[in-house]
């Protein structure tokens, strides 16, 4: 499937927008395209809402695999994304990820 394809099964809430959300962010190391896209749909009230675990949400799954990607594009997706959350949700995710600000963030680094 397209990046398209696979960005238009998570905007219309498909059943398998998880997988699709995932497919998407296993290409973002090198594709920019599918980065601009995760960023965008991190941004949609239905992942902000939906959880794959608590806390973590579709949404900051996203982000998490933007800042893991460590392409430069995507790391800047992954900032936009980031601002797009409310204040207290960005603590709650800094929190999470054990760090003080977002550049700091590196998920999956030892």
């Amino acid at each position: 499937m397209t990046n398209a394809d696979l960005a238009r099964l998570v905007e219309a809430e498909h059943p398998y927008r998880g997988k699709a959300l995932f497919e998407l962010t296993d290409r973002i190391a090198d594709d920019d395209d599918a980065a601009t896209k995760v960023a965008m749909l991190s941004r949609l009230t239905s992942l902000r809402t939906a959880r794959v675990f608590d806390p973590v949400s579709l949404s900051w799954s996203a982000i998490i695999a933007l800042l893991g990607a460590e392409s430069a594009h995507a790391r800047a997706c992954a900032y936009e994304a980031f601002g797009a959350l409310d204040p207290a949700e960005q603590q709650s995710l800094l929190d999470y990820l054990q760090v003080g600000s977002v550049d700091e963030a590196r998920p999956g680094s030892p």
